[in-house]
């Protein structure tokens, strides 16, 4: 290469890179904002989406509505369809290739029917991990001496993602801008390759957004200004010439003979902390127990107070939800389970056994300051109010 060419190449080189530092608004990857009115994928780019739920053994990530097939390196079409159990030829024309085709590492396949549903069935939605079967399996598990983890990391929380099929003409950008997510996260949900590349008759996951803390149920209450005066009455000012009229005080109240404290040990009732179990935190219920919508009840209290255990038992399992967030099933005497989700800081491990009142977690420092409370008798949800009460 002559010299001059390789100066020329490094000097746009470095004048690429001394622009890109001194701009101070996000960078738009093919550049649409630069011309007249043309939309902008900055905002897009921005937009943080959630990681990809794992897959199972055979690849497989199922969705209520659907499942997709997730290629591994060296996998081709037919392999796939070997390992899943499924038609190599239908598998290929359904997804737009032929049955020979290579794969990318991460390469998404749709399914054309479903196959066998992974451990605990589809992804549920976010807040909703069937808590059944992972402490059935957990459970189960333990009594038989295994450590769970298979069980546990098939369970998955999750949104179902937009599918997408590529029409003819349409690009990964296009996409990402009709769909208002970044083109990178895009790639690294259907294994796209480092030039984004997609074909016709293609089905893409659309990303799913991160969840955003909802600031709804924080209001401040706003005041019109006034004028000075307004809103109240005005006393009339004391005069120098009129003296104030005499007033004749009265006592609030007589005095009253003292009489001797009753007893009230007699007539209460027992104390809160002789119920079958005790609050895991102090606070109040902003969601209450609904046979088949909410499981159990949600009670507020300030990010790091500590969740305690409602009662005596064992740590049958610890797992976490699609993001992250862990979930805690212990294992009380007569067939009693209970369930704290929305927690952070684990303060025990599985198998630990805990004493009544001992801290478990945390409330969370971020996300809804709030702990999902659950009493499960055998594998069903009931009130958990009647056993704090």
């Amino acid at each position: 290469m002559p010299f001059s060419i390789l100066q020329s190449r490094r000097a746009l080189t470095m004048t690429f890179a001394l622009a890109l530092a001194g701009c101070s608004q996000p960078l738009d990857f093919d550049l649409r904002g630069n011309f007249g009115n043309a939309p902008s994928t900055a905002e897009a780019a921005q937009n943080a989406s959630a990681e990809r739920p794992s897959p199972d053994n055979r690849g497989i990530i199922s969705y209520p509505g659907y499942q997709v097939a997730v290629a591994r390196r060296g996998d081709t079409v037919s392999s796939v369809a070997s390992r899943i159990g499924v038609d190599a030829a239908t598998l290929a024309q359904f997804n737009g290739v032929t049955p020979g085709d290579s794969l990318r590492e991460g390469e998404v396949l749709a399914l054309p029917g479903r196959v066998a549903e992974p451990v605990g069935g589809p992804l549920q939605p976010a807040g909703a991990v069937d808590v059944t079967a992972l402490a059935g399996n957990a459970i189960n598990d333990a009594q038989l001496g295994g450590t769970g983890t298979q069980q546990l990391t098939n369970l998955q929380s999750g949104v179902e993602p937009v599918r997408h099929r590529v029409a003819r003409g349409e690009t990964a950008f296009t996409i990402a801008r009709r769909y208002d997510v970044s083109v990178r996260s895009l790639a690294e949900w259907n294994g796209l390759d480092s030039e984004f590349s997609v074909r016709e008759g293609q089905y893409l996951l659309i990303p799913v957004a991160l969840p955003q803390t909802s600031n709804a149920s924080v209001q401040t209450t706003s005041l019109a200004p006034q004028a000075p005066g307004q809103g109240s009455p005005t006393p009339t000012p004391p005069s120098a010439s009129q003296p104030l009229p005499e007033e004749e005080t009265v006592p609030a109240a007589q005095p009253v003979e003292s009489n001797a404290a009753p007893d009230l040990g007699a007539g209460t009732t027992a104390s809160t902390s002789e119920a079958r179990m005790i609050f895991p935190v102090t606070g109040d219920i902003i969601r209450e127990y609904s046979k088949g919508r909410n499981d159990g009840i949600d009670i507020a209290a300030p990010p790091g107070t500590p969740v305690k255990a409602a009662d005596s038992g064992t740590v049958a399992a610890i797992t976490t939800d699609t993001y992250g967030i862990p979930i805690i099933v212990v294992k009380h005497a007569d067939n009693l389970l209970t369930v704290y989700s929305n927690v952070g800081n684990v303060a025990v491990e599985k198998g630990d056994t805990v004493r009544r009142g001992g801290k478990l977690a945390e409330i969370r420092r971020d996300g809804t300051a709030a702990v999902h409370f659950e009493v499960r008798e055998g594998f069903d949800s009931v009130d958990p109010l009647p056993y704090l009460n």
